[in-house]
């Protein structure tokens, strides 16, 4: 369920009794109605304690409620704490390559308002999907690769630097590097089979059909400088037998990375993701 149109505060915090009650007087307090709550420790005692709220507040200034709330909750529980309020839709940009089956899923998922999002920009390394986004109304951006990473990431920074809020990697099969990640500095979410380590590199389903595999899957997780190596969103998986041809598992693969992204894409929009060191907590 979308609740853009509430306040949703995340908290991560060292564990002790009266976390809740104090979260919630405070919202009490300042005459916030609760529609959502979520929360869930690593241990029954002296572990991490993690929170989710959804709550509406009519009026008041956020720079107030926030010193409030540091003052009467966060700074006496020690809380990391983060407040994403209701707003415009959230600026999305999608980086993709030849493959366009999550490209064109993300569009149309945004178009019929699936996502608390507006997709703003497409970027790729090829010319092929220009026809296909622009149906869309969406712009495109074609940056080949040809000249070199570094000048084709100083290209794409001027795009999505102070623009967006969150960039997709939707089968982009390019490295970004840590700069690059730095300069741009929103999250960035990417998509691939879970075939990795098993199958890295290239024809991954033509090599797990030679094995013989039982299951075929996707991985959604955050993008950080070491390759593949970001806290995982969202997986799932399919059973496959030795009855499917490479092209039926490509099929089948195809259609669980763009479900998988989708649904990790709308998690984080709806701020229901928290990073852990390199683990997430998905209410």
């Amino acid at each position: 369920m979308s609740t853009r149109s509430a306040t949703h505060l995340l908290i991560s915090c060292p564990d002790r009794p009266g976390i809740v009650a104090g979260v919630s007087r405070f919202l009490f307090e300042q005459g916030a109605n609760i529609v959502e709550a979520d929360q869930y420790a690593t241990e029954p005692e002296g572990g991490t304690f993690y929170m989710r709220m959804a709550f509406r507040l009519e009026g008041g200034s956020p720079d107030d409620f926030e010193r409030s709330f540091v003052a009467d909750v966060a700074e006496p529980f020690g809380m990391e704490w983060r407040l994403a309020y209701p707003d415009e839709p959230r600026r999305v940009a999608v980086l993709v390559s030849r493959e366009e089956h999550c490209l064109l899923d993300l569009l149309w998922r945004a178009r019929r308002g699936d996502f608390d999002a507006q997709i703003v920009h497409v970027i790729s390394n090829h010319p092929d999907h220009e026809a296909d986004v622009a149906a869309f109304g969406v712009p495109y951006t074609h940056i080949p690769s040809g000249d070199g990473p570094s000048a084709a990431e100083d290209q794409m920074a001027a795009v999505l630097a102070g623009n967006v809020e969150l960039v997709v990697l939707a089968r982009y099969m390019r490295i970004l590097s840590g700069g690059f990640l730095e300069r741009v500095g929103v999250p960035f979410i990417n998509i691939h089979h879970s075939f990795l380590p098993a199958f890295p590199g290239a024809e991954p389903y033509a090599r797990a059909a030679e094995r013989g595999v039982k299951i075929i899957g996707a991985t959604a997780h955050y993008v950080t400088e070491e390759l593949d190596e970001g806290p995982i969103v969202e997986q799932d998986v399919a059973r496959v037998s030795h009855r499917h041809s490479t092209e039926e598992l490509a099929a089948i693969g195809r259609d669980i990375e763009r479900i998988v992204l989708a649904r990790a894409v709308g998690w984080h929009l709806q701020d229901r993701v928290i990073v852990h060191e390199n683990r997430t907590v998905v209410f």
